[in-house]
Formats: structure tokens, C-alpha cells, sequence
């Protein structure tokens, strides 16, 4: 049985081989920690803080690798039970056993007792040597793998542990040897034990310039400390300039510019934790796609678990970028997994009500800053509004921004609001490529004729996010293309229903001449100047009809579109005229006027060539 359980401990429960130098670290870092935490409450033990540290050795020509603390150590009994027993954790014991409270600098890494077993992923044989902090006598235990241990007595000048992995053959298909380079070893501490509070040493090879020679370099080695040990995070923020904040940032995260902003959290209470969070200046070139992976860097006392918990941060706000560490975390005996789905969403939500405090005090108080975060991530929020059937819809409204029409800037929809005339019933919008293009629609004359400004809507997202919401502060959205668009006085009302009555055969006509490429054609109470337009009726516009159909799908979506016909335009005398005196001729001025509106909504012509043929009969005719 226990041949099988450490087989499955090898083979199944880490999903990395370099874990196994995390494992073995933490364990030595939480063997200092427990001399540590004596040495506070007996002065014979006679040890700062300072006189600790974990050292790293390769030797290539044995296929050794080393690591060995000066902590605690381990007794002949607790080696038998420590080591020879798999899942038994003597730190775990030490836990429950002694009273940490208000030590805020020991920091117990170790939950499970299986780490150590991590050593047989790369090693053929693994040995330990260890003497208990007070004691003469030192054993040392030695183990192959499944066919089990020895234990016997050794000589070690000092107190601690060292820990003798000697790596496999290289296979086919695995290659033993990377963790005898230097280079290799150093990057994985980096990357997962940083921030180990003891001083991690390994001696490195060097060159440098002989003695009066501006050519010849000579070798040396010189031992240096790898890991930054006190992470930025953890020190108080009145310390802490935002160059420090920024070059961390840049160090970290391998920008070469400056956050926008930084947010610097420590949380204490059902789940403590530290966060520190950055704003980014640019958005990653595949942030808006497939490929671009979300997430937070999480800490466990320090140590990396994961680089990118996803969990940790909303969608909306996948462009933080940063890391979170906690001690109150349950992870699973890998250390690469939650126990607990239930501790990470507190987190997830003290950290969204951050992430959110923070962007509408840059909207607030760095308006410029604002902007620019939006211009790079703006659609995400958008995206936000929309997703989850606007679950979040209450927490973003206050932070999209829209170009208005009127104002020539962006605006939020608070500030539209405030500048809404008093007689203004409704928020304006109308969708295009870009808001130049928008302010030449003919649907936004009237509108704009009574004096309300209109939203311009030019990213793909943006309509389907407004539907979404509705309303605002109780003012309903109107699209400008929409069938109503609610500024006709009652005589206007009646004059266009007026018209359409009397004119309703050659309206009907026009749209059988369409051949059922519009709902219908009517009399417009929208366009003052313009002679046509396209609007539609329904939820579905021809925004989102442009949309849905650059998706790949079977069907396609199919906007009701109306054709407007300006009454008061000299085009509607010649429609008039030519449905009492020639309907063949009737037909194609339809198709043209309909091609004029498809080509003002930046729709497609059908057949470009037939319409370039019909322009030019008639310009030969006229």
C-alpha cells in the first residue's frame, strides 16, 4: 500500500517536476521557523533572525543537487515519523501545538506532510541528513523511492538539515540535467520562492578582468543570495514611493511602461490577505482575444501557487494586472489547487470593489488618466454591461464613456444627464464606424434640430450593452434610427399621418418594388434636409444586424428594415409623379433610394453594377 501511495504521489499529484525545489524550500524555510519562533521565547537558543538561511549546491559531475537549512532539525524518531510515515506533517503538529497568534514574521508554509515526497519526480535517491537544534547525535535517512528507507546514525557539525537529491537518467522524453544548471535553478526560485523570509544562497559562477589585463577575463565563484525574500506588498505603504510600485510593476510583469495606477490592499478579517493591483498603460496586443489568459499571480505565506488564478479577478476587470497572497487559504495537498472555491470569491469581491473604488476616483479626480485607461480597455466594461444579463450593469454605468455629439468629447451618462435640456424625455444614441460618420446620418437631424445632444456608439459592443441597460437616472434610450424616436409634436404627428394616408398606394407600391428587402416604406417625421433614410422596427437594428452577421453562424439576422421617404423633399413630388405616370420608372428610383440608404448606414449594395448602370440611365435621360 504505501509502495502504491508514494507511485501516485510521484506520478499524479504534481503536474510540474520544478515544483519539487518550491516543496523542499518551504520546508526548510518552515524548519527556521520553528527555531525561530523558540528562540523568541528562550534566550539559551541564542539566534537572530539574521543568523539563518537555506543553501543551494549542485554538483554535476555526481548528478547532486543540495539543500540544507539550519533549522530545527529532525531526531532519529522524527525522521522515522516525519519521513517514514507519508502525509504525516510535523509542521502541521508544530501549528496546532504552539500558539502563533501575533507572531506576524513566523510564517508556516507546510499543511500536508507529502512536499518532500515531490524529491522522487527527479531523483533516483534521496538522502537526509539531519541534527535536532540540542542534540549531539545525527542521522542520516536515505531512501530509493517505493522499496523503502534506512535510517542510521552520522556525524553533522551543526543543527539542521541537508537534504542530497541524486537526479535520474535523462529519458527519452525527460531531461534530469536542467536541474544541475545554475541558471535553471535560480529562475525557478525566483519564481516560486521569492519571497522565502530566510536568505536562499547558492555559490554562482563569475568572470572577471585578471589584474592588468583589459582583455583576459579568470573564473570565479562567489555566493549570492537569489530571492528578494520581504515582498513589496508586505511593507506598509507610507515606505513605499510609486517608483518603487512602478519598477516592481515593470520587473514583475515584463512591461516597459509605467502602470496608470497602482492599488496596494491589505484585508484582514474572515479571509486576510494582501493584494497589490496595477492598472496597465496598454493593453496586451491579444487582450481582445482567444489567446489572453486573465488572472492574478496567488501567494500562500509567499509562495507561488499559481500564476494566473483566474478566479481572482471579474471579466470586466481582466485587465488588472498583480497578485494576491494570503496564509488563510485551503489548498490541496499539490498546493496547485483550492480546497475551497468560497475563501477566493471573498477575496474576488473585496478585490472588484477596489479595482472599481479606484477607476472612478481616476474618473473623478485624473480625468486624463481616465481616458486613457478607457481608450485601452474601455470595451471591456462595455463587454461587462452586456455579459451575465447585465449582472454587473449597476456596478460599471457610472464608468463607460461616450462621445457626445454636442459636447465634441466623452462623456459618462451622469454627464449627459446633467446637461439634458428640461424637456428632453429620453437618452440619444446613434450607432456608426465613427463619430464623424454618426453626425452626417440624416436620422440625427431632428434630434439635433431641437437642440439634445446624441451618444455616438461606434464600438460593436455598444448597442447590445445600451439594450441592456435601458435606462438611465429614469431617462429611456432612444436610438435615432429607432421607430420612435419621441420629439414629434402632436400637428407633426398628425401632417406625416396625414400624408401617409393619402399616399398610401404609391408607399405600398414602392415596397412590393422592393421585393421584401424592407418592412415597409413610410412617410419620416425624423429627416429634415435628407431625402431617405433607413430605420428599423423591433428590438434588432441594423447595428446589430452588422454585427451578429460577421459572426459565423447558419442564419443570418435580419433587421426589420423601413425605408423614410422625406415628405417635404422634391424627391417625394417626382415619387408622386411618376407613380400616376410611369411605375416601371417608379421601380427604379425605389432601388436607388434604398441603395442611397444602404450606402449612408454603410450597408452593402447588393449589385453595385446594376445601381452604377441605373445612375448612369439617368443622368443620360435627364
Amino acid at each position: 500500500e504505501s509502495k502504491r501511495i508514494l507511485d501516485l504521489m510521484i506520478h499524479s499529484i504534481y503536474t510540474n517536476k520544478e515544483i519539487f525545489l518550491r516543496e523542499l524550500i518551504s520546508n526548510a524555510s518552515d524548519a527556521i521557523d520553528k527555531l525561530y519562533f523558540r528562540s523568541l521565547t528562550d534566550s539559551a537558543v541564542g539566534l537572530n533572525r539574521e543568523d539563518f538561511f537555506i543553501k543551494i549546491s549542485l554538483d554535476k559531475e555526481a548528478r547532486t543537487l543540495s539543500i540544507e537549512d539550519n533549522g530545527c532539525g529532525m531526531t532519529k524518531d522524527e525522521l522515522e515519523n516525519n519521513l517514514g510515515v507519508i502525509a504525516r506533517s510535523g509542521t502541521l503538529d508544530f501549528k496546532n501545538e504552539s500558539d502563533l497568534g501575533a507572531q506576524d514574521d513566523i510564517e508556516i508554509i507546510g499543511q500536508f506532510g507529502v512536499g518532500f515526497y515531490s524529491a522522487f519526480m527527479v531523483s533516483a535517491v534521496v538522502q537526509v541528513v539531519s541534527r535536532a537544534f540540542g542534540e549531539e547525535q545525527a542521522h542520516v535517512w536515505e531512501s530509493e523511492g517505493p522499496d523503502g528507507y534506512t535510517i542510521r546514525a552520522c556525524d553533522k557539525d551543526t543543527h539542521g538539515t541537508l537534504i542530497t537529491l541524486t537526479l535520474k537518467e535523462n529519458e527519452k522524453e525527460e531531461n534530469y540535467d536542467e536541474f544541475l544548471e545554475t541558471h535553471r535553478i535560480t529562475g525557478i526560485v525566483k519564481k516560486y520562492s521569492d519571497y522565502i523570509r530566510y536568505p536562499i544562497r547558492m555559490e554562482l559562477q563569475k568572470s572577471r578582468l585578471k589584474e592588468g589585463s583589459e582583455e583576459e577575463y579568470k573564473s570565479y565563484t562567489e555566493e549570492e543570495t537569489l530571492n528578494s525574500m520581504v515582498p513589496l506588498w508586505r511593507r506598509n505603504k507610507s515606505e513605499l514611493t510609486r517608483e518603487e510600485y512602478d519598477q516592481f510593476y515593470k520587473d514583475k510583469f515584463y512591461d516597459y511602461e509605467d502602470p496608470l495606477s497602482v492599488i496596494h490592499v491589505k484585508a484582514e478579517g474572515a479571509v486576510s490577505y494582501q493584494a497589490l493591483l496595477y492598472l496597465p498603460a496598454k493593453a496586451p496586443y491579444n487582450y481582445y482575444t482567444r489567446d489572453y489568459e486573465k488572472g492574478l499571480q496567488l501567494y500562500a505565506n509567499g509562495v507561488l501557487i499559481m500564476d494566473k488564478c483566474a478566479d481572482l479577478l471579474s471579466d470586466h476587470f481582466s485587465f488588472i494586472k498583480g497578485l494576491a497572497d494570503s496564509q488563510d487559504l485551503s489548498l490541496n495537498i499539490s498546493r496547485e489547487m483550492l480546497q475551497q472555491d468560497r475563501q477566493l470569491a471573498a477575496i474576488a469581491k473585496n478585490l472588484s470593489k477596489k479595482i472599481k473604488a479606484e477607476l472612478e476616483r481616476l474618473l473623478k479626480n485624473e480625468r486624463e488618466t481616465y481616458e486613457k485607461f478607457f481608450g485601452e480597455f474601455g470595451m471591456q466594461l462595455k463587454y461587462g454591461l452586456y455579459s451575465g444579463f447585465g449582472a454587473h450593469k449597476e456596478d460599471l454605468k457610472d464608468l463607460v464613456l461616450y462621445y457626445s455629439m454636442a459636447q465634441k468629447k466623452l462623456v459618462t451618462l451622469q454627464e449627459y444627464t446633467d446637461a439634458m435640456p428640461q424637456d428632453q424625455k429620453y437618452i440619444y444614441y446613434a450607432c456608426g464606424e465613427t463619430a464623424a460618420k454618426i453626425e452626417l446620418l440624416p436620422q440625427t437631424e431632428r434630434v439635433r434640430e431641437k437642440g439634445y445632444d446624441i451618444l455616438c456608439l461606434t464600438d460593436d459592443v455598444d448597442e447590445f450593452a445600451i439594450q441592456m441597460l435601458r435606462e438611465y437616472a429614469k431617462k429611456e434610450f432612444r436610438s435615432v434610427s429607432g421607430d420612435d424616436i419621441g420629439i414629434e409634436d402632436e400637428q407633426q404627428q398628425k401632417d406625416v399621418q396625414e400624408k401617409t394616408e393619402a399616399n398610401k398606394e404609391l408607399l405600398d407600391f414602392m415596397k412590393e418594388a422592393l421585393s421584401g428587402k424592407v418592412h415597409s416604406v413610410q412617410l419620416s417625421g425624423r429627416l429634415s434636409r435628407h431625402p431617405v433614410c433607413l430605420s428599423t422596427q423591433g428590438v434588432l437594428s441594423i447595428e446589430m444586424e452588422k454585427v451578429l452577421n460577421a459572426m459565423p453562424a447558419q442564419e443570418k439576422a435580419q433587421a426589420q428594415r423601413v425605408l423614410e421617404i422625406n415628405a417635404e423633399h422634391p424627391v417625394f413630388e417626382k415619387l408622386r409623379k411618376l407613380y400616376e405616370q410611369d411605375q416601371e420608372m417608379l421601380k427604379t428610383y425605389s432601388a436607388l433610394l434604398y441603395a442611397q440608404a444602404q450606402l449612408i448606414e454603410g450597408l452593402p449594395i447588393e449589385d453595385p453594377v446594376a445601381f452604377s448602370n441605373e445612375v448612369s440611365a439617368l443622368m443620360a435621360k435627364e
